[in-house]
């Protein structure tokens, strides 16, 4: 069914979604881009085809039909010049999905497809949807959208900030605050502080509330882990390959606290590649503590002055 609502016709059939237009309407572009130099225009964020408007009704209403005209001044009173409504492309039956799953039509609605003149806006085209109250000869406009079609340029979805972001994105100055939903961190409360040695200093902190409100949970510490282990000072480093020894028994290894400590920690040794780093236990390089250079060539190495006395030379006058 219709009904007037303050001057605008607006569709109505149960579940369907509310249509309407007027002049706080506004047009939606590619992208959802807001266009503000032609109000009146709204983009339904679909991609449809011209052609598929041209499809016979099963029983068409001749007045709605024939208000080619009215809906193309309909169009282009939206567009906001004649010279941006094309050609008229055609008119079919507005349908809905049924409550059994069947195609309904819902009525005495026709929508007419105009092709686009907008620069910018190639394979998109202009729908307007009339209307009729049964009984009536007035045929009324119910809206007018312009959509993209199957060869239109869109722009791509839309990706929440936090899902763009990448390591090394961050740069001085910069924010970057975590979400109530990360599942790398769990409150505290639920979770022991995995960096805490002292039991007795932990609880204690809890209690004057200087504990922190949230610590990394398990596949937080388990997504760390992993990415360590594949990155350059992991066990499969070409470094690492290469060495004499792994961390876990080299003196400038510092193991991490907590839960981690027998997997991962931080390289002390200055002329180390991984000075200052996290590392895995498995990881090494040539600055290995216990690293030692073993002589090749068994000849004796001599470091004392020697003097040839099998020849000598005769001094003259």
């Amino acid at each position: 069914m219709l009904r007037a609502d303050g001057g605008r016709r607006t569709r109505d059939h149960g579940a369907a979604p509310t249509w309407q237009s007027g002049p706080g309407a506004r047009r939606r572009g590619p992208g959802d881009a807001l266009s503000p130099r032609r109000p009146g225009v709204r983009h339904n964020g679909g991609v449809s085809d011209p052609l598929a408007a041209v499809r016979p009704a099963s029983a068409p209403d001749d007045a709605l039909n024939a208000a080619v005209e009215q809906a193309r001044a309909a169009a282009v009173e939206t567009a906001g010049s004649a010279d941006l409504v094309g050609e008229h492309l055609g008119s079919g039956p507005e349908q809905v999905a049924a409550a059994d799953g069947s195609a309904a039509e819902l009525g005495d609605v026709l929508t007419h497809t105009f092709a686009s003149r907008l620069p910018g806006y190639v394979g998109w085209h202009w729908a307007v949807t009339l209307a009729r109250v049964p009984g009536e000869e007035q045929v009324t406009v119910d809206e007018v959208v312009l959509l993209p079609g199957e060869q239109a340029l869109l722009a791509p979805a839309w990706v929440p900030w936090h899902e763009r972001l990448r390591p090394g994105d961050l740069s001085v100055g910069d924010v970057l605050p975590s979400t109530e939903d990360d599942v790398r961190l769990a409150p505290a409360y639920t979770v022991d502080d995995d960096s805490a040695d002292d039991p007795e200093g932990r609880i204690v902190a809890g209690e004057l509330g200087l504990g922190r409100e949230r610590v990394m949970s398990r596949e937080g510490r388990t997504d760390a882990v992993g990415r360590w282990t594949a990155g350059e000072f992991g066990p499969s480093a070409p470094m690492a390959r290469q060495a004499p020894g792994s961390c876990v028994t080299c003196g400038f290894y510092l193991p991490l606290a907590g839960s981690l400590r027998q997997m991962v920690g931080a390289c002390g040794n200055a002329y180390a590649p991984a000075d200052g780093r996290v590392v895995t236990a498995d990881y090494g390089c040539g600055a290995h503590s216990q690293a030692t250079l073993v002589p090749l060539d068994e000849t004796e190495v001599v470091t004392s002055a020697r003097y040839d006395t099998s020849d000598y030379d005769v001094l003259g006058d």
